[in-house]
């Protein structure tokens, strides 16, 4: 039998020495994930039954353990996360609410108007849960009345922890709507923590409905695939469990790592793209190899050995990705991280075990439940029609093919250079919420007053004439710059060590109007007034301070954490197929793919492009945490099909075809399975952009065009085209890297019988 001797020469690419024959090439060796599978389908019921063992003890572990939260007060960055923290410990700030009563035609000098603000007083005075009401009737609350008079805010707090504000508020809605009931010509309707339940109330409705659809969206999508309800049903359930099993791992780490209801939706949404894309990549080759006829075990063993091992390094690759979300140094960027690396760990080894065991058990059962219309419109050889007639014409024309695919891509890149991030603010909620348009009405009336810059202020003694002559500058400065305005309220805490000065600033809070003000009070009003004190602390937090710092954190961290993904994933890709050019090239054509997304996402949440189509109205920019949340997310999803496509073409190339047949074995073989799995993300993704909060739009797009591109453009055209200018090229390893680990060893599996008469 003759072997295929690969040498690796410094000077120039690899080169085939001999041919091995027929029989030979379709031997696949064994590995570490060839190993786990061939165990796991000799020990079937083990490998099932401890894989549900594991399912249900490591959620129960969670339910035992409890989760630990994210405390706001205390997660965020810079100079307001030091004052919110400061503010957590010394000051207590119950959470507060404002009532706006408004008019076309009267004003707070008619009897109406100032009967309609006495009810609204009276009504939330006798309320158990309202403390320190504030009636704008009391001349030392003039500033509580716009200039026109047309407008005036009723403020009070509500009483108690503000954590528990929301399970408190449905009394005061219910005085507020009372009032406005009797006053019908005027507006009357409160905002604080009535709009935070509010708008937490759609954020969970958004959050549920992508669960909701994203399952049975999936489910449909498989069964077009496969044509079978069994075989459609393995890629869900295996993900469906993986996710389960999160769930309860989660909250292991939550007290040194805390997270929020948000990581579990991400769980979700990672769980069921990377468990849906391993079982596809299994399953379609173990149907591949029956298809070509190998026995049942020949043909889940070289499953196990081929789409197995491509399962670990794609598997280790997201890994490695999702990880460097801890290096931003953000707690919810590092829940976030927890979440994604845990859900892919625990898909990644349902995969290698319970997945081979449970096709060993139901063999060619797998296809039972045939879907009869559309199982006929299905190939079972693993060929892609179209994408073979593609990959042909890439192949005869790669110049071509790289300059038209290249082009395309670069033109969507060049918007990304315009990207502007925003952290979100009232303007990005959807509009058609009654605490939208009330909290719109309060900020036309009174700018600023809903999300003031807060000017916190430690020392000895606040009450001390010092301090109080220092916050009486830092108002009369405040209202002199004429980017700040009334009213302005300050509170001290009981124990007269720490005072707030409330600034309402121009702007939309987190707009460059707000930013301009910030700065104004940040670099300018408070060094000279307050910031002058000695043995005093003092910073500026609230909305807008947040914003900028949590921005200015994420685009000081970015470089850190992109360089980080870059370096790891390199090396994983530089072992896994010991070939330089390949791990380069992985990195260049998923970094232009990312470009690309980003381009669409200028394009559509900056230009407004298509947003009537979308429905949302802000072009503000993108969510401060995306780029780099989306960065880790696609980086590591992308290189799902990048491995599983170049491990069959190494597989071809190792058996003995050259470069160029290698590239269109590779692709006409995977193109089916690679378009299916990108298929089921892209729809997934889609999901999240019919969501009515912009944060969710904005990631469902990105995410569903970042997909799409690289399942396409990059994966069809640039990778096969690129291979083809680079022939034997490709395989380069110089010799001072030869002592990299060899992965694929051990012994072969049952070549397939030869057909009679071939």
């Amino acid at each position: 039998m003759k072997t295929r001797v690969i040498q690796d020469d410094p000077d120039g690419p690899t080169t085939p020495k001999t041919s091995p024959d027929p029989v030979s090439e379709q031997r696949p060796r064994t590995n570490i994930a060839g190993r786990m599978g061939r165990w796991s389908a000799r020990h079937r019921k083990k490998a099932i039954f401890g894989w549900f063992a594991f399912v249900v003890v490591a959620f129960a572990l969670g339910i035992v353990t409890g989760t630990t939260q994210i405390e706001p007060a205390t997660s965020g960055v810079g100079e307001s996360g030091r004052i919110d923290k400061l503010l957590h410990e010394e000051f207590v700030q119950p959470a507060g609410e404002s009532v706006l009563v408004q008019s076309e035609t009267l004003t707070i000098k008619d009897p109406a108007f100032r009967a309609a603000v006495e009810d609204v007083v009276a009504g939330i005075s006798g309320l158990d849960a309202v403390q320190n009401v504030r009636s704008p009737l009391d001349p030392e609350n003039a500033g509580q009345i716009a200039g026109d008079g047309r407008a005036a805010l009723v403020d009070f707090e509500i009483r108690g922890d503000p954590d528990d504000a929301t399970t408190k508020i449905d009394p005061v809605v219910a005085a507020v709507d009372e009032a406005q009931s009797a006053h019908p010509d005027l507006f009357v309707d409160s905002f604080g923590v009535s709009a935070d339940k509010e708008v937490e109330g759609a954020f969970m409705d958004d959050l549920k409905q992508a669960g909701l659809l994203s399952i049975p969206v999936t489910l449909i999508i498989l069964i077009v695939v496969f044509g079978a309800l069994v075989a459609a049903g393995i890629p869900l359930l295996l993900a469906l469990t993986a996710i389960v099993a999160t769930f309860g791992l989660v909250a292991l780490p939550s007290a040194l790592i805390p997270i929020d209801e948000v990581t579990y939706e991400l769980i979700l949404l990672i769980g069921l793209a990377v468990g849906v894309d391993y079982s596809m990549f299994y399953l379609k080759r173990e149907r591949e190899e029956r298809a070509a006829g190998r026995s049942e075990g020949a043909a889940l063993e070289a499953a196990a050995a081929t789409s197995g091992r491509s399962v670990l390094i794609s598997g280790l690759t997201v890994i490695v990705a999702m990880s460097g979300m801890f290096l931003a140094g953000i707690q919810g960027m590092s829940a976030f991280a927890v979440g994604t690396i845990l859900v892919v760990a625990v898909a990644m080894l349902g995969s290698l075990t319970v997945l081979p065991a449970t096709l060993s058990w139901l063999g060619d059962r797998v296809d039972r439940g045939r879907v009869p219309f559309v199982s006929r419109l299905r190939r079972d050889d693993g060929q892609g029609r179209i994408w073979g007639a593609i990959v042909t014409a890439v192949m005869r024309r790669p110049v071509v093919s790289v300059v038209l695919a290249g082009g395309l891509l670069v033109a969507l890149a060049v918007p990304a250079l315009q990207l502007r991030t925003v952290q979100a603010g009232v303007e990005t909620f959807p509009q058609d919420l009654p605490a939208v348009q009330t909290y719109n009405r309060i900020q036309a009336a009174f700018p600023g007053s809903e999300i003031p810059a807060t000017v916190a202020v430690q020392a000895p003694d606040v009450a001390a004439p010092a301090v109080q002559e220092a916050i009486g500058q830092l108002e009369w400065r405040a209202l002199a710059s004429g980017q700040m305005h009334e009213p302005i309220t300050v509170d001290v805490n009981g124990g007269g060590t720490v005072a707030t000065v409330a600034i309402p600033v121009d702007g939309k809070g987190t707009d460059a109007t707000s930013e301009a003000a910030l700065a104004t009070l940040r670099e300018d009003i408070v060094p000279t007034t307050v910031g002058a004190l000695p043995n005093a602390e003092v910073g500026v937090t609230g909305m807008t301070a947040q914003s900028k710092d949590f921005t200015d954190k994420l685009r000081s961290v970015a470089p850190l954490v992109f360089g980080f993904v870059l370096l790891l994933a390199f090396g994983l890709m530089l072992v896994a197929f010991r070939s330089l050019v390949i791990a380069v090239k992985a990195i260049l054509l998923n970094l232009i793919s990312i470009a690309a997304a980003y381009g669409v996402m200028v394009l559509v949440f900056q230009h407004g492009w298509g947003k009537g189509i979308l429905g949302f109205e802000s072009t503000a920019g993108i969510d401060s945490f995306l780029p780099i949340f989306m960065f880790v997310i696609l980086f590591g999803l992308s290189m799902d099909y990048h491995v599983f496509i170049i491990s069959r073409m190494r597989e071809a190339y190792d058996r003995g075809m050259s470069t160029d047949e290698a590239v269109t074995h590779g692709i006409r073989t995977t193109a089916g399975v690679v378009t299916s799995a990108a298929i089921v993300m892209v729809c997934v993704f889609a999901v999240f952009a019919t969501l009515s909060m912009l944060i969710f739009k904005q990631f469902g797009v990105g995410l569903a065009a970042a997909i799409l591109i690289d399942a396409t453009i990059v994966r069809a055209v640039l990778l096969p085209a690129t291979m083809k200018l680079l022939g034997d090229w490709n395989w380069y390893l110089p010799k001072w890297l030869e002592w990299l680990p060899h992965l694929e060893h051990g012994e072969r599996v049952e070549a397939p019988a030869v057909p009679a008469g071939s």
